[in-house]
């Protein structure tokens, strides 16, 4: 663990947590949010939203024979948005009087945006584009359908061999 992040929530907040984070043998960055801002952690709830609750619900997976069936799913989703699903990038934000007013980029995936680094070497290049043409949104989409139905097929499997005497 490189860094640990708690809300301003006492419950995370502790001195055995800071000791142990802290010790001698490890030098974990510890930070926090902001006093008296309650958006700073605004992204990563929304991240939450768009990354995890879109694909798995709100429930709360206790098992962890769910875990591989969860990463199947992850693998194909992160190429099916890092590959072909479009983002805008703020490109400059200006206050007038009490509006800002927000300049977008050409909305681009995030596969584009790494072609258009200079610093990435010809090979990484051409290997990122290998991968891209023999991706298909399509079969992606059906393999993360696929896989969720298998995921939650299992889940209710787990839940009912639980809950049998």
């Amino acid at each position: 663990m490189k860094s640990f992040h708690a809300d301003n929530g006492s419950e995370f907040l502790n001195w055995p947590l800071w000791e142990y984070l802290r010790g001698p043998k490890r030098k974990v960055k510890f930070t926090r949010s902001r006093p008296y801002r309650k958006n700073d952690n605004a992204h990563v709830e929304q991240k939450n939203w768009t990354h995890v609750r879109q694909l798995f619900g709100h429930e709360r997976f206790d098992h962890a024979s769910l875990v591989p069936l969860m990463n199947r799913v992850y693998a194909n989703w992160n190429l099916l948005r890092n590959h072909f699903h479009p983002t805008f990038k703020l490109k400059r934000k200006e206050k007038q009087g009490s509006r800002y007013i927000r300049g977008y980029e050409t909305p681009s995936t995030p596969y584009q945006r790494l072609l258009a680094l200079p610093q990435l070497s010809p090979l990484a290049k051409h290997q990122l584009k290998d991968k891209h043409r023999g991706l298909n949104p399509f079969t992606l989409k059906k393999n993360i359908e696929q896989d969720l139905k298998i995921f939650f097929t299992a889940l209710g499997n787990l839940n009912h061999e639980a809950t049998n005497p």
